[in-house]
């Protein structure tokens, strides 16, 4: 949930024309995420956190009813916020308990069969310029002023303290070791949990511009300079411990801005790209404007990596702090249209109870427009996805495959609440049908169709 601040003059930007289908368009050359039965996945859900407690309250604000009230409206995924600065308080002195209470919350993902990524997450770096990430043991600034700003605390990111910050992160090798060690405890904790699809290696990481660095630049230096080398040395960390989950890597946020990444190769065979989806203006609290161009600016830029480095996209954050404005109905409609065109999934920021960013009411219904992110969709494909699409006009949903000629055989499909009626050919039939979901089995090697309307 940040909102990039940017100079005049400092974006790139180039339009790109929109699809017209809601996921039926042939779509950019992007591989999907798929599962070690070799399905096809598609996680659609919404980020769980807990900022406001820590120590030994820390993940209490979450609960069962936040699984089971996100499987009751067809979302199979989460992205749980956990915080390293909970994890490790003291150099090389872990939190038994913390592990628990995140163990915990994958017991309740599990019984409510979620997926679920691991965000290591921060805010302004951490505790030491009053959020959360990053512990103050392994935060340096070289006596750098910071001034926090209470009406805008994403301004807080250019502070040069927090910069400096980041700076020592990347580069001081103790601080390297020791977010290598953080992962890897992690990893050996939760590897081979069901629900654990994969770990978000840093939430929305920032830099140090250099003299004369406009943002943009500056973003892809830091992406290329240090977060590539980054990510590849926590991968292997990962991978001392966990040789299957999903490894999420994220651009700077200035991605939101239509600039496209300059992150390198991760050595790994099983990265997914996951930037974050937010608009400056909409951020500081605008209507969408459908003619600002800012969708397709975002489109263009973020699928130009994962075309390049053959690796799936999993949008790990996105949704205004204001869905009631005017025009906001317009926006999810085309949020959703353009996120089905290249994600294999996203995770909306963020689902609690209550006002700001939260996706439900106090009462548990859906604030205003947030309905729109729930519609029908495949969550696994046994098989290779033709086309996939949900008509919002019509409330119908399609998907044409090639069944897996060998090995899993069985699709399934998330069903919002409410009567749907599924039509299935091409050798295809529904074998299994629950509250909230569908089991489709089809002929070996055949080009099966589904189709999913109301009742």
């Amino acid at each position: 949930m940040l909102r990039v601040i940017l100079t005049a003059g400092a974006v790139l930007a180039a339009l790109l024309a929109p699809a017209t289908a809601h996921g039926e368009e042939a779509g950019p050359d992007i591989p999907p995420l798929t599962d070690a039965r070799g399905r096809v996945l598609t996680l659609r859900g919404w980020n769980i956190e807990d900022k406001a407690h820590r120590g030994e309250q820390a993940l209490t604000a979450i609960t069962e009813r936040h699984l089971r009230d996100l499987r009751a409206q067809g979302f199979d995924f989460a992205r749980l916020l956990v915080f390293w600065d909970d994890l490790e308080p003291r150099p090389g002195q872990y939190s038994e308990r913390y592990l628990r209470k995140i163990g915990r919350v994958l017991d309740w993902a599990e019984r409510q069969d979620v997926r679920v990524v691991l965000d290591a997450h921060q805010d302004v770096f951490g505790p030491a310029f009053g959020h959360r990430g990053i512990p103050r043991w392994a935060t340096r600034t070289d006596g750098l002023p910071f001034t926090a700003h209470p009406d805008d605390w994403f301004a807080e990111y250019f502070e040069p303290a927090v910069q400096r910050a980041f700076t020592h992160l990347y580069e001081d090798e103790d601080l390297r070791r020791a977010q290598a060690r953080m992962w890897h405890t992690l990893a050996a904790r939760f590897a081979g949990r069901p629900a654990v699809v994969g770990y978000d290696l840093i939430n929305e990481p920032m830099g140090e511009p250099r003299p004369g660095e406009d943002l943009p630049a500056a973003a892809r230096r830091v992406e290329r300079e240090q977060l590539t080398p980054m990510y590849n040395r926590l991968a292997d960390a990962v991978r001392t411990a966990d040789r299957d989950a999903w490894l999420f890597v994220e651009p700077t946020p200035v991605v939101g801005e239509g600039v496209p990444t300059g992150l390198g190769r991760v050595r790994d065979p099983r990265v997914v790209y996951a930037p974050h989806f937010y608009d400056t203006a909409m951020e500081a609290g605008a209507d969408y404007d459908p003619g600002a161009g800012w969708i397709e600016r975002y489109e263009r830029a973020v699928i130009a990596y994962p075309a390049r480095y053959r690796v799936p996209v999993v949008v790990g954050e996105w949704g205004p702090p204001d869905s009631s404005l005017p025009r906001m109905n317009r926006f999810y409609r085309d949020a959703m249209a353009s996120l089905g065109r290249y994600a294999s999934g996203w995770a909306g920021y963020v689902w609690c109870y209550g006002g700001g960013y939260c996706a439900l009411d106090g009462r548990g219904g859906f604030r205003a427009n947030k309905e729109l992110t729930v519609e029908p969709y495949a969550e696994t494909v046994a098989g290779t996805v033709r086309s996939a699409g949900y008509d919002p006009g019509t409330g119908g949903y399609r998907l044409v495959y090639r069944a897996a000629s060998h090995g899993a055989r069985v699709s399934v499909l998330s069903l919002p609440p409410g009567t749907w009626r599924i039509t299935a050919g091409g050798g295809a039939r529904v074998v299994r049908r629950t509250a909230g979901r569908a089991w489709v089995r089809a002929v070996p090697g055949g080009l099966a169709t589904v189709t999913v309307t109301r009742g």
